[in-house]
C-alpha cells in the first residue's frame, strides 16, 4: 500500500526545492499559494524519468501513448469511453493549448466569456492573444449560471463578436466546484443557441473527491463541437515537465486538423513520458493522495473554525485549493484583475496575511469579479505546515483586532 504522499518530504527538504513555490519568498514565510503540491512523486513517474535519463531517451516526442493513457484513465475513473486519441493533439501546457484553440475558433477582438472568480491566467492569456475577456459571475453558491452566461453572450454579440467562446474551468479554480451534468448541458445549449463554442480547462479533473463526480465536457449532450484540455501537471505535480492534451469533440475534428503542426513541438518528450506514467500506472498513488487531501480538507475546516471563525468557505469538491471569504476582516482591496494580473500579485487579505502572519496565499483580486475579499489557500502540504499556517493567520487577525 502506498502511504500518504503529502507526509513524505520534511519542511527542510521542501525548503531545499528550487521551484517558484519555495523560492519566491524567504524561509520565514510558509508558502500556501501557487498550485504546486508538497509531495513525493508517484513511483511510476519517477521511474519513467530516471529510465529515460539513464538510457538517453531525451529526444523529440512521438506517438499517442499519452492520449491512450488519458482515454483509459477516463474510462476507469469517470466511466467515459468517448475519448478518441485520433481527435487529440499534444500541446505544451493547458494555457498554451487554450490560446492555440482560441486561434482556431475566434478572430482578434472576439469575446471570450469567463465565469469569475476564475483562474487568474485566463485574463492575461486571453488578452495577450488579442481576444476580449467578458466576465460573468457564478451563482451566489458558486455554481455555473447558464442564464448569466447567456447574458454575457448577448453582450458579446451586441459588441460585434462574431465567434464568441465560453471558457470553462472544470472543476472550477479557485472554488473547487465540480460542475454537474445538468449545469454543463444547460451551458452547452446556451452556447449552441448563440453560435458560441465551449473550451474547457479540465486540468484538475483527476482531483475530485468522494463526495462529487467529475463530468467531462465532451461527454455532455450539446457539447459535441467543444474542446477540452487536460494534463497531469496538477494531479501528479508535474508543472515543471511540460505536456498537455488538447481533445476535440466529434464536431470539432475539422477545427483540430487546422492546428499548426509546430504547436506539437512545444511539449517535452520527458514530460510526455512522465504524464503518461501518471495517468497509466499511478492509480494507487493517486488514491493515496486523494485520501490525504480529504484529510487535509477536513483539518482545514477544523483549523478555520478554531483560529479564524470570521473566515467562511465552502469545502471544495475537487482540487487542493480552498477559496476563503475574508469579508469579515475588513481588508477588501479595490484592485481588480487585468491583463497583467498574475498569481503572485498581492492586495487586501492576502497582503495582510503575508505581512502579519508570514503566510503566503493567492490574492483573491487576481481571480476577477467577486474575489476582492477572498484568498486562495493551497492545502496540499504536510498537516503540521497547514496547522502552523492557519494558527499564525488566526493570531495575526486577533492581534489586529479583526
Amino acid at each position: 500500500m502506498i502511504s500518504n504522499p503529502l507526509i513524505g518530504p520534511s519542511l527542510a527538504e521542501l525548503r531545499a526545492r528550487t521551484s517558484m513555490k519555495w523560492r519566491l519568498y524567504p524561509d520565514s514565510i510558509l508558502p500556501l499559494w501557487v498550485a504546486e503540491m508538497d509531495v513525493t512523486l508517484a513511483p511510476a513517474v519517477s521511474q519513467a524519468i530516471i529510465r529515460a535519463a539513464e538510457s538517453g531517451d531525451t529526444g523529440y516526442p512521438y506517438g499517442t501513448d499519452y492520449a491512450e493513457a488519458v482515454a483509459r484513465f477516463a474510462s476507469e475513473r469517470w466511466g467515459w469511453d468517448g475519448l478518441d486519441p485520433s481527435r487529440t493533439a499534444l500541446v505544451p501546457d493547458v494555457m498554451m493549448g487554450i490560446v492555440e484553440t482560441l486561434r482556431l475558433l475566434t478572430a482578434p477582438g472576439d469575446a471570450v466569456i469567463v465565469t469569475s472568480p476564475v483562474y487568474a491566467p485566463f485574463f492575461a492569456f486571453v488578452t495577450h492573444a488579442d481576444r476580449q475577456v467578458v466576465e460573468t459571475s457564478l451563482t451566489t453558491d458558486g455554481r455555473l449560471d447558464p442564464a448569466a452566461i447567456e447574458d454575457a453572450l448577448l453582450r458579446a454579440r451586441s459588441g460585434g463578436s462574431a465567434h464568441p467562446v465560453v471558457l470553462l474551468s472544470n472543476p472550477h479554480n479557485p472554488t473547487g466546484t465540480v460542475h454537474t451534468r445538468a449545469e454543463l448541458e444547460a451551458t452547452a445549449e446556451v452556447a449552441r443557441r448563440h453560435g458560441a463554442r465551449i473550451v474547457s480547462d479540465e486540468i484538475h479533473a483527476p482531483l475530485v473527491y468522494s463526495d462529487a463526480s467529475f463530468v467531462p465536457v465532451l461527454s455532455v449532450a450539446g457539447a459535441e463541437n467543444a474542446f477540452a484540455l487536460t494534463s497531469g501537471s496538477k494531479a501528479f505535480n508535474l508543472a515543471g515537465l511540460k505536456a498537455a492534451l488538447l481533445m476535440a469533440g466529434p464536431e470539432a475534428a475539422a477545427d483540430l486538423a487546422r492546428l499548426p503542426e509546430e504547436v506539437g513541438h512545444g511539449p517535452s518528450h520527458l514530460g510526455i513520458l512522465a504524464h503518461t506514467a501518471g495517468f497509466a500506472d499511478s492509480a494507487d498513488w493517486l488514491d493515496a493522495l486523494l485520501a490525504g487531501l480529504e484529510e487535509n480538507r477536513s483539518l482545514l475546516g477544523d483549523l478555520l473554525a478554531t483560529h479564524l471563525p470570521q473566515v467562511t468557505w465552502t469545502p471544495p469538491q475537487a482540487t487542493y485549493l480552498a477559496w476563503l471569504d475574508a469579508s469579515a476582516l475588513g481588508l477588501a482591496t479595490s484592485a481588480s484583475a487585468n491583463a497583467l494580473a498574475v498569481v503572485s500579485d498581492l492586495a487586501g487579505p492576502a497582503k495582510f496575511f503575508l505581512d502579519e502572519a508570514q503566510v503566503a496565499l493567492s490574492s483573491g483580486h487576481v481571480f476577477g469579479r467577486g474575489g476582492e475579499n477572498a484568498v486562495r489557500l493551497n492545502f496540499a502540504t504536510r498537516p503540521e505546515i497547514l496547522t502552523e499556517a492557519v494558527t499564525q493567520m488566526g493570531a495575526a487577525a486577533a492581534t489586529a483586532g479583526r
